[in-house]
This record gives C-alpha cells, structure tokens and sequence, in this order.
C-alpha cells in the first residue's frame, strides 16, 4: 500500500499551473450556438477580421438611411425605431396605409392601372387668359353691333375664330387671331368719333342704289378706319349728326329706353295757333302711337309763330315731319341743333370734326 501523502501546510499558498488547460471536446449530437452562454465559440465558428470590416461597412450604410430627429417623430436621431420606420415608407410592397388625420407619412403605392390615368387634355384654339380682349367687345369695337347683339351673334355661330366657329360666352382674342363674321374677316379698330353738320340733298346712308349723294362723301378721308352714322336725317334735313364705329355707344343712343334728346329749330309755312301747340304739348296721336314731346315753344319774335324750337325723344322715323303735318302744317326748314348734347357751334354746313376727349366720356356717361 502506498503511503498516504501528508497534507500541505495551510499557511503555504497553493501553486497554480500557467499552463493552460486542455480543451474538452463536446461529443453531442446538436452543433454548439453562438447564444449559449456556457459553451465556449469554437474556432471554425469565430468571426474573421474580414467579417468584422463587412459588418463596420454595412453599420455605416444604416446609419445613413436613419432619418434626423424630428419633432412628430419623436425620436432621436441614428435610432432604431427612425430606422424602421424610413424603411417601412420607402417599402413599396407594404399594404397602403394612411395614418391619422393630417400625417403626412403614408404608405401610397402607385397604381399601374392604365384606365385611372387622366387622359390628356386637347388644346383648343382660343383663349380664356388675361391677353386680348372679349369676343363681343372685339365685335363691337369693329363696328358690328352693340356687345348684347355680338352675344347674340355668338351663340347662333355665325362667328369664328381662326377657322373654328365659337358659340362659347367669355372667349377672348389675341393679337394673331383672325375673327370672321358673314364670310369677312374683323379688324379690331380703334374708336372713333366724327361730328358732321349735315346740308341738305344728302342722303343718311352707306350706299344709294340711285346714286345720291350721301353723307360718307362729306366725311371721306376723315380717318382710315369704318365709320356709320347714328341714326337718320332726312334729304332736306339739315343739322348735327354723328359718325362712329362704336356698336356700345350707337346702341345707347338710338335706343328708346336711353331717351336721348334731340333738339330741332322748325320754320313752317305758318303761323302755329296756341290750340295746335297745347295738342303738341298733350300729345299726337299718329298711326304708329301717340308722339310725346318734351318741349315745345316759339323761337322767333313775338310777332312770327313760324319759327318754332322742339324737344324730343323720341326716335321714329320722320317724326317732326309727320307731327306737324298731322295738325295741317308743312315744313319749310328742319334742321336738329343739338344731339344728346352735341351741337354744332363752329361748324359750316358740310363741314365736319372729331369729337373732344371731355365730349366722348359725356357721352359714355349716358344713363
């Protein structure tokens, strides 16, 4: 039997071996984890330096897509839960999700369906825009008509706009369009305004199939641009009358709702009783209406009552003439003295002049 050995000293310290121990080899069916705690890694599972750079390269490239802090995320920068939530929006094959009232964070997958597609619109040739001006105000400016009749003439497309015909309100043109109206094409011309004294044998037209002489010969050069006259005066009818190429303006003024006066210097063949004049004053009635003036009184001295000045009104035609006639008088002289305030001081019998600025907003002021 061997001896038993003595017990070492408990004051001696024990002496430990630097060597270290040998490695127990774990014979088990199921590998080893990196979780388990109380195993150790083996060396063919450790991580290499390659792995440790790939790692630090792929860490870099998280923290760049992570989104800054920001106030409605609540959370701070570099974070995990920033993170995930840039790459749960910028995930187009999330289902659609819209969030809260007011998030502008939302998951909105375009739709690839062609017949949700807004199709694309066709340009038309005309405008809505702030250049050029109306297409009735453009009519009227031409001399046409007044910018109710235009509207009228629209609807019924009797006008066109570069070879397309508009019935549509509110369509303005442009400076290279060209607007046609009855087969002509329109020139947008400016306004103008021409006040002639008429003398008698003269006819108030455009053109006479007699060939008469009409006013537009007393009036040729004036200016470039076509003019008509405003209403009618008589062959021997003498006196003021105007010339524009404003459709508004002619339409104020012959309109009978405007009641736009007209003042005439009349010389009968006799003397006016004070009966005919109180019927004048109570009103004539003709086959056409009654004819109601607005004044009426003796122009000459005290002694001739031929001479008598009226104001009127009213626009139908010949209606001095018929007046007079009605009652047994016959004109010897008619001549209009003034026109919804125009007359025609200054001015010779064939001669005529451009209205003044201060005369033209006179007139526009015209109720």
């Amino acid at each position: 039997m061997n001896p038993r050995k003595p017990n070492p000293d408990k004051s001696e310290p024990k002496k430990y071996d630097n060597r270290k121990p040998a490695e127990k080899k774990f014979k088990s069916k199921e590998p080893r984890t990196h979780s388990d705690s109380k195993t150790k890694i083996f060396k063919k599972d450790a991580p290499s330096s390659r792995d440790f750079t790939k790692n630090k390269e792929h860490a870099s490239e998280e923290k760049k897509k992570t989104v800054p802090y920001n106030r409605t995320d609540r959370t701070r920068k570099g974070s995990s839960l920033a993170a995930k939530e840039n790459e749960s929006i910028n995930n187009d094959d999330k289902p659609y999700y819209r969030g809260r009232t007011g998030d502008k964070k939302f998951n909105s997958k375009p739709s690839t369906d062609v017949s949700q597609e807004r199709k694309p619109v066709k340009k038309k040739l005309v405008r809505r825009d702030d250049e050029g001006i109306r297409l009735n105000k453009y009519i009227a400016n031409a001399g046409v008509c007044s910018r109710r009749d235009a509207d009228v003439l629209i609807k019924s497309g009797n006008v066109s706009i570069n070879g397309v015909v508009i019935t549509e309100m509110g369509i303005k043109v442009g400076p290279g369009d060209k607007v046609s109206y009855d087969g002509g094409v329109l020139n947008n011309e400016k306004k103008v305004y021409v006040l002639l004294n008429k003398p008698k044998d003269f006819i108030t037209t455009s053109d006479d199939p007699q060939k008469r002489r009409t006013v537009l010969s007393l009036i040729a050069g004036a200016c470039k641009e076509r003019i008509y006259p405003v209403g009618r005066l008589d062959r021997m009818t003498t006196g003021v009358l105007l010339f524009t190429n404003d459709g508004d303006l002619t339409k104020k003024l012959t309109h009978p709702k405007h009641g736009v006066k007209k003042v005439y210097h009349v010389v009968l063949d006799k003397n006016l009783i004070k009966t005919d004049m109180m019927k004048i004053i109570e009103g004539v009635e003709l086959e056409d209406g009654v004819v109601d003036v607005d004044k009426v009184s003796y122009a000459g001295d005290a002694e001739d009552k031929k001479e008598i000045g009226v104001e009127i009104h009213s626009g139908k035609n010949r209606i001095i003439r018929r007046l007079f006639e009605n009652l047994g008088y016959n004109i010897v002289k008619l001549d209009r003295v003034s026109f919804a305030g125009l007359t025609k001081k200054n001015l010779k019998k064939g001669q005529w002049r451009f209205l003044t600025p201060k005369e033209v907003s006179f007139l526009n002021m015209l109720k």
